[in-house]
């Protein structure tokens, strides 16, 4: 597939199956993962891979922490945060492990880890296979953090969910790109 092509084709999925990319197909989408702009290279990337009976960890360590911040949540709550990692065969947990001592702001650092998850979905979307990124409450709970040896300053950036479409996908949506522009201009007249 070609750069433009997966770049301005790409969509999430909303259903994914096995397979999920294998050891190999994986390895290549980390490669271009850890292509992401990086202003002092600092590789602040972290990529934490969550498949098979791991993923029934990762929900029950959700619907934990979910529990923390919610006590008054019910069972069903409880139970469709457990099922999250289920949603797809393979999660990649794409956090942004922060070097405080750098004279690298931190916000940088985090928009490195977001340009790598970017790299994953697109070259997930450039070999076949689907991706969703999600966040919610859990990418920023100190306990899921902790879980996966990130300290409270550190961020994870995503929960990205990758294996085979369910379904076909939907096109992408038109959008107007020039409703985005603002062009600044030299205000002196010539």
């Amino acid at each position: 597939m070609e750069a433009l092509d997966a770049l301005t084709q790409r969509v999430s999925s909303s259903g994914l199956v096995e397979p999920a990319p294998d050891e190999l197909e994986l390895h290549t989408i980390l490669s271009a993962a850890a292509r992401a702009p990086d202003h002092g290279r600092l590789r602040p990337w972290r990529f934490i891979v969550v498949r098979g009976a791991a993923r029934k960890r990762l929900g029950r360590l959700m619907a934990d922490a979910y529990r923390q911040r919610c006590p008054e949540a019910t069972p069903a709550q409880l139970e469709k945060e457990a099922g999250k990692p289920l949603r797809a065969p393979l999660v990649v947990v794409v956090a942004a492990k922060v070097d405080e001592q750098s004279h690298i702001p931190a916000i940088e650092q985090i928009l490195s880890a977001g340009a790598a998850a970017e790299n994953i979905m697109l070259a997930a979307y450039a070999m076949g296979y689907g991706c969703a990124w999600k966040t919610g409450d859990a990418a920023y709970d100190p306990a899921i953090k902790a879980a996966f040896d990130l300290t409270p300053s550190d961020a994870i950036v995503g929960f990205l969910y990758l294996g085979t479409n369910s379904g076909a996908l939907a096109p992408p949506e038109p959008f107007d790109v020039s409703a985005h522009v603002v062009e600044w201009r030299d205000s002196e007249a010539p």
